[in-house]
């Protein structure tokens, strides 16, 4: 039996990761730790909490010695970590916790890991130390194409993409936390020779995503008629892949990925914000049964996010090509799927919203 710890499991990304492992992987025994922070909610893995092969832990990746004696107990061999502070705007508001989160909290997971592994009669054989990071590192691309061409060879709004060998070059106080977490990774391998693996990703979206990002937010205010805020001109392009294409990419390349190797992982599927907004409202709209365009008037141009960067476009050729992964879903599919689920899951969208899960969560774990 592999026993795997998943960092972050709760939480949007982290919990489609951990459905995946538990019920493909039964032999496995998945060990699921969060913080339940604000985006955590075990709500999101209701469907598997009473599977025979996972555990949950509610615990700070920072307390390195909790996180050394779970390492220990459950004789963890491959440690995928998704937990992280992840919404910019709360960044530029509060970068000391992104700093702590993501910084702090990845060494003493790698530190943990390194001390129990090195203790071992075995050592690293068999270990990986797999750690998710983002598109956001890298920087910002060029807009060189405005309302998105078809030229062969590039993207539909420039001719750039990210790659592997990118040079970093974040610009929000979240993404230089992840870019340091992302060095902090490599850096225990080449020092102590720890198996990692590191992966940059593109937006994802999909089911049980916390409405303070865009597409679950939109849906949302939609349902209730509220403004839509759009940053600037709504210009800004991004990257988008379904999360549970991220999922099995997580998958494939924490078993078959290269020790040292970086991988970057997108959708070739880029938008801009404010032809999103539209295909959203229009999807809303249409399963509401509004008449078509009936909430455009929800539109509401807000100023500028600080160091908003303009474009970013993901190469997963390496992925490709390497380990055969590619994006199974086009996006008007899994924007349909997405919006079908927040509307079939209202209740779940109302309890996060009402901040009613984390009371809930408060008390339960007082009483332990």
């Amino acid at each position: 039996m592999k026993n795997i710890l998943i960092t972050g499991g709760a939480g949007f990304i982290g919990s489609h990761v951990v459905r995946l492992f538990v019920t493909k992987y039964p032999d496995y025994h998945i060990v699921n730790l969060d913080k339940l922070t604000y985006a955590g909610n075990l709500a999101n893995l209701a469907d598997i909490e009473r599977a025979e092969n996972y555990t949950f832990v509610k615990a700070d990746i920072c307390d390195f010695d909790t996180i050394l004696d779970l390492l220990r107990r459950y004789e963890i061999d491959g440690i995928i970590h998704l937990a992280a502070e992840s919404h910019v705007d709360r960044s530029i508001k509060d970068p000391f916790t992104f700093a702590r989160t993501n910084v702090m909290g990845t060494l003493s997971l790698l530190q943990a890991a390194r001390l129990y592994w090195e203790s071992l009669p075995e050592r690293y054989e068999g270990k990986r130390f797999y750690h998710i990071s983002t598109d956001e590192v890298y920087g910002a691309l060029e807009l060189t194409r405005l309302e998105g061409g078809d030229e062969p060879g590039g993207g539909p709004f420039g001719d750039d993409f990210f790659v592997e060998t990118t040079k970093y070059n974040p610009h929000s106080p979240y993404s230089a936390s992840k870019a340091s977490s992302d060095h902090f990774v490599r850096a225990f391998h080449d020092t102590y020779g720890m198996p990692t693996i590191v992966t940059n990703c593109s937006n994802n979206y999909g089911p049980y995503q916390f409405p303070e990002k865009l597409i679950p937010l939109f849906i949302n205010n939609i349902r209730h008629r509220k403004p839509l805020p759009v940053y600037g001109k709504g210009e800004n392009v991004r990257d988008w892949l379904y999360v549970e294409d991220h999922a099995r990419a997580i998958d494939i390349i924490f078993h078959r990925g290269g020790v040292a190797e970086t991988y970057n992982i997108g959708g070739f599927n880029e938008w801009k914000n404010i032809d999103l907004i539209k295909v959203i409202i229009k999807t809303v709209d249409r399963l509401l049964g509004n008449e078509e365009g009936a909430s455009l008037d929800l539109i509401t141009y807000v100023t500028d996010r600080a160091g908003h960067d303009l474009r970013y476009a993901i190469d997963s050729t390496k992925l490709k090509t390497e380990l055969g992964w590619e994006p199974s879903l086009q996006f008007e599919e899994g924007i349909e799927r997405t919006v079908r689920w927040y509307l079939d899951n209202q209740s779940w969208l109302d309890n996060i919203t009402s901040g009613d899960y984390e009371k809930y969560y408060d008390e339960m774990y007082k009483q332990r």
